[in-house]
């Protein structure tokens, strides 16, 4: 709880079982986050039976794998059902610590932004954490091209570190964005469409074997549907297109 209002943390989880219960320790450690709330989308690993021993977590389950969007749309509908006034989302594969959670609160609960995402570029750790180089050099040239097209000065669209006020979440037409990993780039230029100022914090960044991580095809899969949701962000703000991402009724 933070000025009474609550904060819930959501995980999108999958195949999680490894690196659950240290995520969940430091995201507890806090002492602000009053529930997590874990979306399993069908893993094969134990992460839904540890899910389900540790304290104020509470744990949903897919019946079938839908994808990283799917699942994030379940976080925050349960997240918004649960009655919470900020909402984080960090993958419980300890990728990013969790120990950022109370600044984000702070700059959510305060009412300075009502988005703040994590980011592994500001500071300049990214490769320093392990990222590896064709991703970097990726995620800078899409985030240039969506900064041009979207009129933001973001220093990446691709984190899954993320915070939301509740007013921010009702706003987002979220079930019209894919259900795929396109969703992320789709949900901030949503965010952007709306004009709502979005903080960044620098983020340190840990890759290895457990941490979940796309494959190459699916890694090019997901840029081009980031360079047409810029492209179809640029044409309606030109008036050229009606795309269903930007509609707000």
């Amino acid at each position: 709880m933070f000025k009474n209002r609550k904060v819930v943390v959501v995980m999108p989880a999958y195949n999680a079982e490894k690196t659950l219960r240290q995520t969940y320790n430091e995201v507890m450690e806090n002492g602000e986050v009053d529930e997590i709330i874990l979306v399993d989308d069908a893993s094969h690993d134990r992460t839904v039976e540890l899910a389900r021993s540790l304290d104020h977590v509470t744990v949903h389950v897919h019946d079938q794998n839908r994808g990283y969007g799917a699942n994030q749309k379940t976080c925050y509908r349960l997240a918004l059902d649960a009655g919470a006034d900020i909402v984080i989302m960090i993958h419980p594969d300890y990728q990013y610590t969790p120990k950022l959670i109370p600044a984000m609160v702070c700059l959510i609960g305060n009412g300075l932004y009502e988005c703040v995402l994590g980011s592994r570029i500001l500071g300049g750790y990214a490769l320093k954490g392990g990222m590896p180089l064709w991703k970097y050099v990726s995620n800078r040239a899409l985030t240039l091209f969506s900064n041009i097209l979207m009129g933001a000065k973001l220093s990446e669209y691709h984190t899954g570190y993320r915070a939301f006020s509740r007013e921010l979440l009702l706003r987002l037409p979220l079930d019209r964005n894919s259900d795929d990993f396109v969703f992320d780039n789709q949900i901030m230029a949503q965010v952007i469409w709306l004009g709502v100022n979005i903080a960044e914090i620098t983020c340190p960044t840990k890759y290895f074997k457990e941490a979940s991580s796309i494959n190459f095809r699916r890694s090019v899969t997901y840029g081009f549907g980031c360079v047409f949701t810029a492209l179809k962000f640029r044409l309606a703000k030109m008036g050229l297109a009606r795309p269903a991402l930007f509609k707000s009724d």
